[in-house]
């Protein structure tokens, strides 16, 4: 596979976590499964719109899902992608840190 590829399937990605509910599942799933219900009570929202957003992750390989009676639960499909979005969150914070820091030498 070419780096081009590989620079595509990344970007793919990267645009399935490009939403703030999907960056908050993955934190709320990040050491345990949920059940669809459990996700949906402590994000809130409709349900329609929380099920298109598990659809594109599951899709992306983001997340796994499985079924159990009439629940479908949720996990990461690997730790790797909290640590990533963790990772995220600290590049986030220490630039928002450097603009604070920048503001208050003005």
């Amino acid at each position: 596979m070419t780096n081009k590829k590989i620079f595509e399937l990344h970007a793919e990605v990267c645009r399935a976590l490009g939403h703030s509910l999907r960056i908050e599942v993955i934190d709320l799933l990040q050491d345990k499964e949920l059940c669809f219900t459990d996700i949906l009570d402590v994000t809130g929202g409709l349900k329609s719109n929380l099920s298109q957003h598990l659809s594109v992750m599951t899709k992306k390989g983001i997340l796994k899902s499985r079924r159990d009676g009439q629940f479908t639960y949720f996990s990461l499909s690997s730790k790797k992608v909290a640590q990533a979005c963790r990772l995220m969150r600290e590049v986030l914070m220490d630039n928002l840190k450097k603009q604070k820091d920048l503001l208050e030498k003005m």
